[in-house]
């Protein structure tokens, strides 16, 4: 975590207001007590309450995107697949109550998000800061005969190449957005001159805009510097579009079966400067965080692997991969958690304009900027991070995660209905976690009587 983060988050999110009065501002409220208990059709009706959604709002889930629909998305379309989407409930987020869908196959995920956000509500919940929403092109340009004179033409063109830029993209400029800055960097090969153009994209992700004015812009660029124009793309190490998020936790919402709050406070500490000394472990403890961020990201319709990738590019940017998180004690004994990370996320354009279920889940979220939407993303991710650490600092990861792995191996092995609920809990019990075992007791539940 560099100085610079820890800068950043002293800016904002140094009022800690305690829930229940966050809670009586709000209509709305993400503490929706043992939804995991009700069946489906409850479930949606208390999240449509919540939401402030009409009643079956939520129905649309079952078939949210037609064949029709996904053959104009994609190439050589032959069906649709299905990923489950669950609510993580509990968040409170710059004071308000959020309601958080998630797409995601992997047991464990939604319920470690919802457990992080419980313990974090004690102390306010999260608090969050976002950049504004740059996007950044870059332009090659190869075998530039005096680099030292073309950085200088480029810097002297500058306003006349984010004009050109802008030209190429009128809808944008229209609306507030456009070119906002552009600079030339010398690569370390010695020998590649690249053209940054920054773009702000409003509320789009916005590869489809800053690829146009890259494109836009090459052959100018090419004149001033007298190289040879190579790749005109995007970056996806969106440092430019920043989200932070924070929260700071009183040990008393810390405590487990297994461990004391105070417990269980140093052993995230501990876990965290683990994975800041090791890449190894670092690469864990991100692929944890980005479990909950992909999920959010890919049920709002956004580019789950930009997002991946620059999330990964970023904690690497001091020439060794490190944490996406920092967590520390405070003066007055509380876990404190920080996370900063590039999202270029979008709330208009491609999935999240024609994907009926990423349009529910916007209004589920209660989001319509993408700056909004990247601050819940950051907060999601810290939450399972906390949920995560918090997990294998005291009884390990495979205790919770295995209870719902459970049903998995259950449903493998055949079992329908309230089959489930009964072998999974036997195999749970037996410490026989397997499919085979699954497949034997579902074999006894079947025999006649």
């Amino acid at each position: 975590m560099t100085v610079e983060m820890q800068d950043n988050f002293s800016t904002f999110g140094a009022v800690v207001t305690p829930v229940d009065d966050v809670v009586a501002k709000n209509r709305r409220s993400s503490r929706l007590h043992r939804l995991h208990g009700e069946d489906i059709g409850t479930r949606r009706r208390r999240v449509e309450q919540a939401a402030d959604l009409d009643v079956g709002s939520l129905d649309v889930l079952d078939a949210s995107l037609s064949l029709e629909t996904a053959d104009k998305m994609v190439e050589n379309v032959i069906g649709i697949h299905g990923i489950p989407i669950g609510i993580a409930t509990n968040f409170v987020i710059d004071g308000r109550e959020v309601l958080v869908p998630m797409a995601i196959e992997e047991p464990s995920v939604v319920a470690a998000a919802s457990n992080g956000a419980l313990r974090a509500r004690a102390g306010g919940g999260f608090f969050t800061d976002v950049d504004e929403s740059l996007t950044v092109a870059q332009v090659e340009l190869r075998h530039v005969p005096d680099f030292r004179v073309a950085t200088v033409a480029i810097a002297a063109e500058r306003r006349e190449i984010m004009a050109i830029a802008d030209a190429s993209v009128p809808e944008l400029v229209q609306l507030g957005g456009g070119a906002r800055d552009l600079a030339a960097r010398l690569l370390d090969d010695g020998e590649t001159l690249v053209v940054h153009l920054a773009v702000n994209c409003l509320d789009a992700m916005g590869a489809n805009a800053v690829n146009t004015m890259a494109e836009a812009i090459a052959p100018r660029l090419e004149e001033v510097s007298g190289g040879i124009v190579g790749l005109r793309i995007l970056t996806n190490l969106a440092d430019r579009r920043l989200a932070r998020a924070r929260c700071a936790i009183p040990v008393s919402s810390l405590k487990r079966r297994s461990a004391s709050g105070e417990a269980v406070r140093d052993g995230v500490v501990a876990a965290y400067h683990f994975a800041a000394h090791d890449p190894y472990r670092a690469a864990t403890h991100n692929k944890g965080i980005m479990n909950g961020i992909d999920a959010v990201t890919i049920a709002t319709g956004n580019d789950w692997r930009a997002v991946e990738a620059g999330a990964h590019a970023f904690a690497a940017r001091n020439g060794t991969y490190g944490p996406l998180t920092r967590w520390s004690v405070d003066d007055e004994g509380r876990l404190c958690g920080e996370i900063e990370l590039p999202l270029a996320l979008g709330t208009v354009g491609g999935a999240a304009r024609v994907h009926p279920a990423a349009h529910l889940a916007r209004r589920i979220l209660g989001v319509e900027r993408s700056r909004d939407l990247a601050r819940i993303v950051a907060a999601v991710g810290l939450a399972q991070n906390l949920s995560a650490l918090s997990a294998l600092a005291c009884e390990g990861i495979q205790e919770g995660h295995m209870a719902l792995h459970a049903r998995s191996l259950a449903l493998c092995a055949g079992a329908r209905g309230s089959e489930v609920e009964l072998i999974a809990a036997r195999i749970r019990e037996e410490g026989r976690l397997t499919v085979a075992r699954a497949r034997e007791i579902l074999h006894e539940l079947r025999q006649p009587h």
